[in-house]
């Protein structure tokens, strides 16, 4: 066969690409997005969540609920005279979690011991030393002359805190601990067993949680200053009236009406646990999934930038007027420091 009669193999077509030979207007600018993706699944995600609040209110459970998996471990009962630890811990479970060919390493972060005390003073500091270690062991990645390629991110991106569900107001415990966490991490308030309320001392509940973190100036996830444009004020507005979300748990499979689902018995009926149902409680999965990368974005860019330049500052007390503090952060975590 002669050179000129040898077939034309044209080069495989990846997937998602589409045939521009013939345009050559066609820049293929458009083609990072699906390098973007690819990267993205071979280095795979992570979300670190921290729950807080007192115990028996249901934070395990409804982390395996939310997850469809083991991700938090319960608390075992210990003995009778060490039921309530004297200070409170910090743990840590790491789990690592495949859907559709993603990746996703989840950290569920516990703080048994938190609200158990007679005295509850102070019992955010532990959780603030926290979550400003991480920060700090962030930075010190960060500054390093050989660092890594990839940073591990321990940062906790969202707490989740657990209201005791007594229908009437906010503890002092309650305002104190988010006054003071919602300017270090995204906080996002549930009630906790919902189903023992009624539908209207829900409603009532919700709407008094509302005013009152209104008047302590408490700005929880999705804040308000952080809507990127009038689209995404849209969808957060609609998220912000659902605040505080109402969530059951429940990691028990029950058969009803020949389909198996996770739920609580009562003596009424089953209530279903699912917490991808709104039936059963609002929908605090669907914030972590339309919301995770915006959850993760504003740790980085508002509440880990505020700690890296106080910390800088303190570092470089020196240093030229104005230069790590030109990103229009820095005053505002000052003062925020001050405060706390």
């Amino acid at each position: 066969m002669s050179e000129s009669a040898k077939p034309h193999h044209p080069h495989p077509q990846g997937k998602g690409e589409k045939n521009h030979g013939s345009d050559f207007s066609y820049v293929g600018i458009d083609a990072i997005l699906e390098q973007m993706r690819r990267k993205a699944m071979k280095q795979g995600f992570e979300l670190n969540i921290m729950v807080v609040g007192q115990s028996g209110l249901g934070k395990s459970t409804l982390m395996n609920t939310l997850f469809k998996s083991k991700v938090s471990r319960k608390s075992v009962q210990p003995d009778p005279e060490e039921r309530i630890p004297k200070t409170i811990e910090i743990k840590s479970i790491s789990h690592d979690i495949e859907e559709k060919g993603v990746r996703m390493k989840l950290t569920v972060i516990d703080t048994p011991g938190f609200g158990d005390q007679i005295n509850n003073e102070n019992c955010w500091q532990p959780i603030m030393k926290f979550i400003n270690d991480q920060y700090e062991a962030y930075l010190q990645e960060e500054i390093n002359i050989n660092r890594k390629k990839r940073i591990p991110d321990s940062r906790v991106h969202c707490c989740i805190y657990f209201i005791p569900p007594t229908g009437h107001c906010l503890r002092p415990l309650d305002v104190e601990f988010m006054r003071r966490l919602s300017k270090v991490v995204n906080i996002v308030p549930v009630i906790a067993k919902a189903d023992t309320l009624t539908l209207e001392e829900r409603d009532f509940f919700k709407q008094t949680i509302r005013e009152e973190l209104r008047a302590n100036g408490i700005d929880v996830y999705p804040q308000k200053e952080f809507d990127e444009d009038a689209e995404d004020r849209m969808i957060n507005d609609k998220i912000r009236e659902m605040i505080p979300f109402a969530v059951v748990g429940s990691d028990q499979e029950y058969q009803v009406n020949g389909k198996r689902i996770l739920g609580r018995k009562t003596k009424w009926g089953t209530i279903e646990g699912n917490a991808h149902k709104l039936q059963s409680c609002d929908v605090v999965l669907s914030l972590i999934r339309t919301h995770m990368q915006n959850i993760k974005d504003i740790t980085g860019s508002i509440h880990y930038e505020m700690y890296r330049v106080r910390r800088l500052n303190e570092s470089n007390p020196n240093g030229q007027p104005g230069g790590v503090q030109a990103n229009g952060v820095a005053a505002q975590h000052e003062a925020l420091s001050h405060e706390m």
